[in-house]
């Protein structure tokens, strides 16, 4: 098969590349698609860590409630190992806002990358309640039902 010489064409296909448009036109799609994703990701993150919180406010209430059953009162902080009130992925930290022989209120506070947080600080008592409270930066959480469920 006989294919003519063109000059012209051959030139043109040695030059192959991107034009400034494409490059703009990618860099816009990219753009866009970043804007989308990153407030999806964030709040998927957030979501995560505050499920981690809640399994761990559970799992140091289950716990404090062993103790209590095994020593008749609930023990004092001191003797509280710190693993039962470690959170995993450190982004809240679990306390005791009041802590009796008859009684506590377990806090999951949420850390610097967590503080803006919409939920702001988890409580849970020796009877199962569930509540949220002001943190530092969000003053009127959302309500402890949409929080725990969620």
């Amino acid at each position: 098969m006989n294919v003519p010489y063109l000059p012209g064409a051959a030139r043109r296909a040695a030059h192959r590349g991107f034009t400034l448009i494409e490059i703009l036109i990618v860099v816009a799609i990219v753009a866009v698609l970043a804007t989308v994703a990153l407030p999806q990701y964030t709040s998927y993150i957030q979501r995560t860590h505050r499920a981690q919180a809640r399994a761990a406010l559970l799992q140091a209430a289950q716990w404090l409630e062993r103790a209590a059953t095994a020593q008749g009162a609930y023990p004092e902080r001191a003797a509280i190992p710190a693993g039962v009130l470690a959170v995993e992925g450190d982004r809240y930290t679990i306390g005791f806002k009041t802590l009796s022989a008859s009684a506590f209120v377990l806090q999951a506070t949420p850390g610097a990358e967590q503080s803006a947080d919409e939920c702001g600080v988890f409580e849970l008592n020796e009877a199962g309640l569930r509540a949220q409270s002001a943190s530092a930066l969000v003053n009127a959480p959302l309500s402890a039902q949409s929080c725990w469920n969620r």
